[in-house]
């Protein structure tokens, strides 16, 4: 029987909160920003990325992101 493989975990955080400035990354209120979650790969967090930008469309000064974990906990690491 061939083993199983697992896909390989590329980690990614988003969250989002509201900017003071529409030119800067720096947000109004530090204990109000939504972390939407972590997840296993890219495709998963461009969604809920997408999602959480959508519904937040009406406040210019709302803005979400996506990290890309893998690359804090593995800077050398090849992969996406």
């Amino acid at each position: 029987m061939a083993q199983e493989q697992k896909p390989k975990q590329l980690l990614h955080l988003v969250f989002g909160g509201e900017l003071e400035k529409l030119d800067r990354t720096e947000f109004k209120n530090l204990n109000e920003l939504d972390i939407v979650g972590i997840f296993p790969d890219y495709a998963s967090a461009a969604q809920a990325w997408k999602s959480k930008a959508q519904q937040t469309v009406d406040n210019a000064h709302m803005r979400y992101f996506v990290v890309h974990l893998h690359k804090l906990l593995q800077p050398g690491a090849d992969g996406q």
